[in-house]
């Protein structure tokens, strides 16, 4: 088959077409009689085929009605397209039934197949006498305009959660974004490599990325390799990318477990950033940071390839130098100037970095224990921490701490969250000297006990209200001075 010609619809073509056949009959009208013999030769002569370019010829009739139609008309061109059928995109040969099972079974199995989902439906017609089937190109062109595609399930998901998050998210409307001041909102994912590297234990890793992406100027606040993915190098690459560009305003990432643990949450919380998390299973929500990853894996991994022993120092030394002369200074398709300059155009909205000791201290999560009042300390992560003997009156014991960093824990006011200071592991050997400070040492306000004297004053008082009140003797003594 010959090329097809380039054309916006094959209508307008057919259009265009029948009218260059007839058109010179309308520029110069043949005289009287001599009509006839031009269509005769008309009807004679070969064509190109509009759509395909194959030779083709038209009977004497079919030139007659063209010339007719295009002659009476306004616009020859619209008259002499096809004519589209009133039932187009009705699919008048699925019942109601069969289109019902069409989309009982897409919502039962979205990540099949439109031939297995076709086969499918034939089992289902003959179980419920649905009757006969419309062939495959219908059923498909059916599920195409009802916009049933594939969706491919990931690995180790569940199914029941994955398909309703891609309900709420396919009933919804999808727009592109793009936020108007610099810092308003970060994109962050984790990246693994697709290269292996061998580790200090003599393992191949394939080590992961993270990365926190500028929405509005696509600049890269920072981007370090890791061995694993864990909330505490999250928070570690998440600090450096604040004391690098400043606070963001908000924060979006997927729903992963350094994401949304308790340092990383109260973390953002405690410094004003708003943290939002795409929907499950929907990673097109982060399509700026997913795009990313592509010219990790298509310009900065090939550039290494030639590195036989890549480790991860250079891996990252590698990244960063990238990152920073080529990405940031590179015009970008989607905003047309380079990173950089975006980035230093502003508008921002972004604040001052916080100092690194407050960073460290912000993103950790706050719990209370129960405090030990035999030797004042406190149970945390299987390690015993001391109380400063002034607290000895509390029940419970609020501390913040992170779990990847037991040798800051922090003392807090419960009612006001206040840090009052920091903590730390009891040391039996220190403490075994025998050696313990008085409490007026430490201006504490503590006196003996006072002997009490004669019967309090309560009772007293219920005793003479009883002698006076003029019942009877509610007992008869014995043994007893009178």
């Amino acid at each position: 088959m010959a090329k097809r010609k380039e054309h916006l619809r094959s209508k307008e073509a057919w259009g265009n077409f029948r009218l260059s056949v007839v058109g010179q009959l309308l520029v110069s009208p043949p005289l009287p009689g001599k009509l006839q013999g031009e269509l005769e030769a008309l009807a004679q002569k070969e064509w190109t085929h509009p759509i395909t370019g194959e030779p083709i010829q038209f009977e004497f009739s079919t030139i007659e009605h063209w010339y007719y139609t295009a002659k009476a008309a306004h616009n020859p061109v619209k008259a002499l397209e096809w004519k589209l059928r009133q039932d187009i995109g009705r699919f008048r040969v699925l019942s109601d039934a069969v289109r019902h099972a069409i989309e009982e079974l897409h919502k039962k199995h979205p990540g099949w197949t439109h031939q297995l989902h076709y086969d499918n439906l034939q089992v289902v017609a003959v179980d419920r006498k649905l009757g006969d089937i419309p062939a495959y190109a219908t059923v498909r062109r059916y599920r195409h305009a009802r916009g049933f595609m594939r969706v491919k399930t990931p690995k180790n998901a569940d199914r029941i959660g994955f398909a309703l998050a891609r309900g709420k998210f396919e009933s919804r409307e999808q727009r592109s974004f793009e936020s108007t001041h610099v810092l308003a909102l970060l994109h962050s994912d984790f990246h693994h490599c697709s290269r292996a590297l061998l580790n200090d234990n003599g393992e191949w890793v394939k080590p992961v990325l993270v990365a926190f992406t500028d929405d509005r100027s696509r600049l890269i606040c920072h981007l370090q390799w890791y061995w694993r993915e864990t909330a505490e190098n999250f928070v570690h690459a998440l600090c450096q990318a604040i004391l690098k560009r400043g606070l963001p305003r908000a924060l979006l990432t997927d729903n992963g477990k350094p994401m949304t643990a308790g340092e990383t949450t109260q973390g953002l919380q405690r410094l004003g950033i708003l943290p939002q998390t795409t929907l499950p299973y929907t990673p097109e929500q982060n399509g700026k940071q997913e795009s990313f990853w592509g010219k990790i894996e298509g310009r900065l991994i090939p550039m290494l390839e030639g590195e036989e022993a890549l480790t991860l120092k250079l891996l990252n030394d590698a990244t960063q130098a990238w990152v920073e002369l080529d990405y940031h200074r590179k015009v970008h398709s989607e905003i047309g100037v380079t990173p950089i300059e975006r980035f230093l155009e502003g508008p921002d909205v972004a604040r001052s970095a916080p100092s690194p000791e407050d960073l460290r201290n912000a993103f950790t999560v706050e719990t209370t224990r129960v405090l030990r009042r035999s030797d004042c300390t406190i149970s945390l992560e299987g390690c015993r921490y001391e109380i400063p003997s002034s607290f000895r009156h509390l029940k419970r014991i609020a501390v913040r701490y992170a779990s990847w960093d037991l040798a800051n824990v922090l003392l807090i006011n419960q009612q006001s969250g206040d840090v009052i200071g920091r903590i730390y592991p009891r040391d039996l050997e220190k403490n075994s000297d025998g050696r313990r400070r008085s409490m007026e040492a430490r201006n504490e306000s503590w006196n003996p006990p006072v002997p009490s004297a004669g019967v309090a004053p309560l009772l007293e008082s219920l005793m003479s209200d009883f002698a006076a009140s003029g019942l009877p003797m509610p007992y008869i003594p014995k043994g007893e001075k009178i």
